[in-house]
């Protein structure tokens, strides 16, 4: 990452000229449509509808499963403390360079690997207790123990307090989430294309699948 401070922790958001590229996101997804949730990237109102119920101010560890071009992850870079580290673990490495290219910021570290190295991924970032997980990738395509395997992996990485928020364009993740964490709520953001569902599960129960 940029080594300069000031470069390093300039805002990510929205009014960044190196914004999220929506044509980069639909080559991917119809080059690998299994592994990309979307053709499109999340609108702005699926971004609010998933982190405004959640506060980031004080989260020092939040990892992202599946950023894209990086929608999610400069809203919850917006909102992250100054001190805090987020995780952006993405298979695709057109994806994840295009993060590292366009997001100057010291806390953010893309990886192009599988959700199912979360572990291994933060044990060699020398991070721990993580605070959220925000995934969008599509459970309802990849293979039912494989999803179950990351979710409770997902669960066990967690603080106490912590919790994983799942944006779906299908409900395939609901009973996951359930094995995993004590609580699951479920609700559904329609001005997105696809509309999505959201599912917020909390009181992670690290080894209950």
């Amino acid at each position: 990452m940029n080594s300069n401070a000031s470069a390093a922790l300039r805002p990510a958001g929205w009014s960044d000229g190196l914004a999220p590229n929506p044509l980069l996101t639909m080559r991917e997804f119809f080059r690998r449509p299994q592994d990309v949730g979307s053709a499109f990237p999340a609108s702005r109102r699926l971004v609010e509808a998933v982190l405004d119920a959640v506060d980031l101010s004080a989260a020092r560890l939040v990892v992202e499963y599946g950023p894209g071009s990086g929608r999610f992850t400069r809203a919850l870079l917006d909102r992250m403390p100054d001190d805090g580290h987020l995780v952006a673990i993405d298979t695709s490495p057109r994806f994840t360079r295009h993060l590292q290219q366009t997001i100057r910021d010291r806390r953010l570290h893309a990886v192009s690997d599988s959700a199912q190295q979360a572990a291994a991924i933060l044990q060699g970032l020398r991070l721990k207790g993580v605070d959220l997980v925000v995934t969008g990738i599509p459970f309802s395509t990849i293979d039912p123990t494989v999803g179950a395997e990351i979710v409770s992996a997902s669960a066990g990485l967690m603080n106490p307090q912590g919790q994983l928020i799942a944006y779906q364009m299908r409900d395939a993740v609901e009973p996951m989430l359930q094995q995993s964490f004590a609580q699951v709520e479920r609700t559904r953001c329609w001005r997105n294309l696809p509309p999505c569902h959201i599912f917020r599960a909390t009181g992670p129960r690290p080894g209950a699948s």
